[in-house]
């Protein structure tokens, strides 16, 4: 079974084949929170709740069925494990039991309480965040304020780089004007080479006509002379 671990920002899938270090997670719930200690010493002292998992055919745990085994149930908008194509769609979809057992293939976990030792690739690094809250309560909770405290000093903004984009925008529109006005230019040459051809056409026809204008009158004279 492959255990996927996220903190929260960051993520990182290990693979256990040890089955006395997954005993921990059978028999439990989704929303549970399990000590981590069994999966070795650099776990000691974290906590990580059971947020999910899919079993070796690809099928997701549903939250609140019971049974161990798969379960055919019929599935609208609103629910987990089912995204409509259409308003009103509804579809008996195949999910799995939310009790972990040992035909999972994929469990999902988040490490509610950090322990003693830093996780390498897991709780050593931190993402930082491209942009802040924009609520005013979620703001406070950030940075630990009151409500009497005025939010607007710790706004995260998004600093804009206009020097760049107004020069990419130039180098747009003038990439634009010159492809425009060179088409405009081959447009002009083939219409000309149009015109061109067709009064070609237009002359070779006329010649031909007075040709055979010029070829019946001869003829027509000879036969009043005879």
């Amino acid at each position: 079974m492959k255990l996927n671990i996220s903190f929260p920002a960051t993520g990182k899938l290990i693979e256990v084949d040890d089955e006395r270090k997954l005993r921990t997670f059978y028999e439990k719930r989704m929303a549970t929170e399990v000590t981590a200690d069994a999966l070795g010493e650099e776990w000691k002292g974290y906590v990580v709740q059971i947020s999910g998992g899919n079993d070796k055919q690809g099928f997701p745990m549903k939250q609140g069925v019971l049974p161990h085994g798969r379960v055919g149930l019929l599935l609208s908008q609103g629910h987990s494990c089912y995204r409509p194509r259409r308003t009103g769609e509804r579809k008996c979809k195949s999910v799995r039991g939310c009790i972990v057992d040992a035909n999972l293939s994929v469990l999902n976990l988040v490490i509610v309480k950090k322990g003693e030792k830093d996780i390498p690739g897991l709780t050593d690094t931190t993402v930082p965040r491209r942009l802040g809250p924009k609520r005013a309560s979620r703001i406070c909770k950030l940075f630990n304020l009151s409500k009497e405290d005025d939010v607007r000093k710790y706004v995260v903004r998004k600093p804009l780089k206009q020097r760049r984009r107004i020069a990419l925008k130039k180098q747009r529109t003038k990439k634009n004007k010159e492809e425009a006005a060179e088409y405009a230019k081959l447009l002009a040459k083939r219409m000309k080479e149009a015109k061109e051809k067709r009064q070609e056409q237009i002359a070779k026809r006329r010649r031909l006509s007075s040709l055979r204008a010029s070829t019946s009158k001869s003829e027509s004279s000879q036969k009043w002379i005879l």
